[in-house]
């Protein structure tokens, strides 16, 4: 991280009217990630218009993979497994953890190469390079909302043709909490991997498959109630259990969790964000002369 020293400084035979010097500590300077606040608007925008620039299909992506994933596991784990859904129909209950899974994993993955990806911009311009993590975490919300939008209609649609399917509005005030504890848990992952693979590059290579074990050790794929009490202690530590079944349940009234689980869930979760912004803080100060 780095500071600024406004002012005239005098180098040489040279005056300045902005210094920027290493910070001291660990910990990055988010007063002025907030004075480049419009910087993260930005790149926001940046990441929305090119990702889909040169597709024909554009945002309909958002749509067709969450939808296609959601019937693969149908048939996968509902059909051939034969696994639970606790009692919602298959479609909703695959559909609602796709699409918080998804939100996670795009934090964690996009955040992971952040100083290689970025290698000739943080090269040439100083900006506080925590400004592309909350860009990325901000562009996935797009996705989501896109996706949450087709769950609630199909949601909708079944409860007319099904009056016994529970739906609860307690997703109106639950939802932008449980996407602040990803997007928390996601930047802060991302962070602890970027910072990791300045010097370990072969982390790059990981950060898909173990992405992908996380996903099958939460309740994505199986509902909460059919875990095994010998195993729950797993779950008191995969921060991911508690946003996945809060979501269910303040969309579909499904068994909650222990407040002690989501009371260590949550802790491990600041602990993550906590490593991760003094791991990047460190790492930025020579990340260019290593990428």
């Amino acid at each position: 991280m780095t500071e600024h020293l406004k002012g005239p400084a005098t180098t040489g035979e040279e005056n300045w009217d902005i210094v920027i010097r290493p910070s001291k500590g660990n910990a990055p300077d988010l007063g002025l990630v907030w004075r480049y606040r419009n910087l993260i608007w930005m790149f926001f925008q940046r990441d929305f218009t090119t990702f889909y620039k040169q597709t024909i299909l554009g945002p309909v992506w958002y749509i067709i993979q969450p939808s296609l994933t959601a019937m693969t596991y149908y048939v996968v784990f509902g059909k051939i497994a034969n696994l639970s859904t606790d009692g919602l129909p298959p479609f909703l209950f695959y559909m609602s953890g796709t699409i918080i899974w998804s939100y996670f994993a795009a934090c964690l993955t996009n955040n992971s190469e952040v100083f290689s990806k970025n290698a000739n911009l943080f090269g040439k311009v100083y900006f506080p390079r925590l400004v592309v993590p909350l860009s990325v975490a901000m562009s996935g919300l797009v996705a989501f909302a896109i996706q949450f939008l087709l769950l609630l209609t199909v949601a909708f649609g079944i409860k007319i043709a099904n009056p016994d399917l529970g739906l609860s509005y307690r997703f109106l005030f639950l939802t932008p909490l449980v996407l602040l504890y990803i997007a928390v848990l996601g930047i802060g992952a991302g962070l602890v991997v970027s910072a990791l693979t300045v010097r370990f590059r072969d982390l790059v290579y990981a950060v898909g498959f173990m992405t992908q074990l996380w996903m099958y050790a939460t309740p994505i794929v199986y509902p909460f109630s059919q875990i095994p009490e010998r195993y729950l202690w797993f779950y008191y530590i995969n921060p991911m259990t508690t946003p996945v079944q809060i979501f269910r349940w303040a969309l579909f009234d499904v068994s909650t969790l222990p407040v002690t689980l989501c009371l260590a869930n949550l802790a491990v979760t600041v602990a993550i964000m906590v490593c991760g912004l003094a791991l990047f803080s460190r790492a930025e100060a020579n990340a260019m002369d290593t990428v």
